[in-house]
């Protein structure tokens, strides 16, 4: 039986004391979406992610990452991957940090490495629309950015669908919004740079009646975490994500 030491990374770790900049500046470069936080000891203290540091736009700031420190999802090294799952999709995080006894951080399971393994030996029960989340949030891609930038980080929800006459022509995400170099002014300045200029395209979808086993099939092969569900008419209908489909399993 696997377990969580077999899929162990390194995943990069800040200070409670540094700044936020340094925190965006790793989550913007790396293909994390959360960092651990520790002590001097090495200690796990919990975790930041891109919503977090989302919220300072500016460019240098003296706001350390202390007041952002939230709790991490924590499972042992001999931990099976399923009960690991399960403490991810408990804190609806996108890692798991192993730590041992004593409570030091030795390295972390990513959710995008674990999903892949799960669903490859178990099968997916249930249909799309059984798993799905209902009435998602949309933007339009003449939205400006500063207002989607505002959504996400108040309602922690990790993409939007961007809908044109009703149809869904792309995604944005809280890594789009990072990468992307002039948001934060933009942001900032409340300028008018628009969704669709940052947006991701193509669109992979699913409808609510592909077995929820496709759409982890299509989040793997395409290495995405999110997709929209789209009903016969083109119209959206929900998002299913891939604690939405894990909850199928481990359910």
């Amino acid at each position: 039986m696997k377990t969580a030491s077999d899929l162990m990374v390194d995943i990069p770790t800040l200070r409670y004391d540094e700044y936020v900049t340094r925190a965006r500046s790793v989550l913007r470069d790396d293909v994390f979406r959360e960092l651990y936080v520790v002590d001097e000891r090495n200690r796990l203290m919990g975790y930041l992610d891109i919503s977090d540091v989302l919220r300072v736009v500016d460019t240098k700031s003296n706001v350390t990452i202390k007041g952002f420190v939230k709790e991490a999802a924590r499972v042992a090294p001999e931990t099976p991957l399923t009960e690991v799952a399960r403490a991810i999709m408990k804190v609806y995080t996108n890692s798991a940090a192993v730590v041992d006894e004593d409570g030091m951080l030795r390295g972390g399971v990513l959710f995008s490495e674990l999903f892949p393994v799960l669903i490859s030996r178990h099968a997916i029960p249930g249909r799309v629309e059984d798993a799905m989340s209902r009435e998602p949030v949309t933007c339009s891609p003449e939205d400006p950015v500063y207002r989607i930038y505002s959504l996400i980080v108040s309602s922690g929800f990790i993409a939007f669908p961007v809908v044109q006459k009703k149809e869904v022509i792309g995604i944005i995400s809280r890594r789009d919004l990072l990468r992307a170099g002039n948001v934060r002014i933009s942001v900032k300045n409340q300028a008018d740079t628009t969704v669709d200029r940052v947006m991701t395209t193509p669109v992979i979808s699913v409808t609510p009646d592909d077995p929820a086993a496709t759409a982890a099939k299509l989040m793997v092969d395409h290495d995405v975490s999110i997709l929209p569900v789209i009903d016969e008419r083109k119209r959206l209908v929900g998002i299913i994500d891939r604690h939405d489909v894990l909850s199928c399993l481990v359910s």
